[in-house]
């Protein structure tokens, strides 16, 4: 797909952008004509440490690809730090137009063993780290009329996983914090979207999995939220696309993913009772039938019909048939 100056003129603040999929989030949308504030801090998987090398990195791949960037180490789970990241995107390039919540930490474990602590500093990044941000950037938003927010949720948080509680329970927060938004914002022209990605990461390496049974319940997990990932992903791409301010897909970037069914659309009577319909999934032996000629049902008043061979070629026999017909429509009584 052709993204070259889709986003000219734009300003997009990336959280988590020092690596992963907000690194590829930020590089796509610089490659696209974004200007980019990249917020990372440099920790560690669970949120340790800090290091300002992952945002320099991406900072550089953007400028080598003739972009603009600038860096914000400000943490997103502090309401105060927040408001300075979005101070920053201004103080750099004079507006903000997107805001991507993308940045979190993992701190996995068993529901049965996971502290306090644990819960609050995952939800604290992922929850309340998208909550400022976006909170932070709706003023600009509603004063200029327009804006983009974009949340990362997962299909953890819609679907459950092992070992996650915490996370999962964030991000399915973060989803029923983005349709709030979009009601709220609509007004002014803002739009609200999550993404549900999957990928592997280093995001997904946390994953408890030390007995056998462990072992088999991650698989399955994996296997379900693959399978789940799959169905969605034509969705997933459409809103990432509209979220960003980009064209909605069509059918030719999915050539090989099937149309998935629409649960909400009503099912087409008699659809399938067709020999055209039947045709297609009947090889040569049901386009030999779909092409013989088919009886129809002839009416001849309330309640009264019958099969007839459809007419023949013959125009006299034609003729008699049809006037038949209109015989029988003006009294079905009428002895032919």
């Amino acid at each position: 797909m052709q993204t070259s100056n889709m986003l000219a003129g734009k300003v997009a603040l990336v959280t988590g952008a020092g690596g992963g999929i907000g690194r590829e989030i930020a590089v796509a949308m610089a490659t696209a004509g974004a200007d980019i504030l990249i917020n990372d801090i440099g920790v560690s998987l669970t949120g340790e440490g800090g290091s300002g090398s992952p945002a320099e990195q991406t900072k550089q791949i953007i400028e080598q690809r003739g972009g603009r960037a600038a860096i914000s180490t400000e943490s997103v789970s502090e309401w105060a730090s927040a408001k300075r990241s979005v101070e920053a995107a201004l103080d750099a390039f004079g507006r903000i137009d997107i805001v991507v919540n993308n940045a979190g930490i993992l701190r996995d474990v068993i529901f049965h063993k996971m502290s306090p602590e644990d819960w609050l500093a995952v939800i604290n990044v992922h929850l309340n780290g998208s909550f400022f941000i976006s909170r932070a950037a709706a003023e600009h938003f509603r004063k200029q009329e327009s804006g983009s927010y974009v949340h990362m949720t997962s299909t953890s948080g819609l679907v459950g996983n092992f070992g996650q509680a915490n996370y999962s329970a964030a991000k399915l927060g973060i989803t029923a914090l983005s349709k709030s938004i979009a009601l709220d914002m609509a007004r002014y022209n803002v739009r609200s979207n999550c993404i549900a990605p999957f990928a592997w990461s280093r995001m997904t390496s946390s994953i408890p999995a030390d007995t056998p049974e462990q072992k088999a319940q991650a698989a399955a997990d994996d296997a379900g939220q693959e399978r789940a990932a799959g169905g969605l992903s034509r969705l997933r791409c459409g809103v990432a696309c509209v979220g960003a301010g980009l064209r909605r897909p069509h059918e030719r970037d999915f050539p090989d993913e099937p149309e998935p069914a629409d649960p909400f659309r009503p099912p087409v009577r008699g659809l399938d009772a067709g020999p055209d319909r039947r045709a297609r999934h009947a090889g040569a032996e049901g386009l030999a039938a779909a092409a013989r000629p088919q009886p129809r049902r002839v009416f001849l008043g309330p309640g009264l019909s019958r099969a007839s061979q459809p007419p023949t070629r013959n125009r006299k026999q034609r003729g008699r048939h049809q006037l038949r017909r209109k015989l029988r429509c003006v009294s079905p009584a009428v002895p032919i």
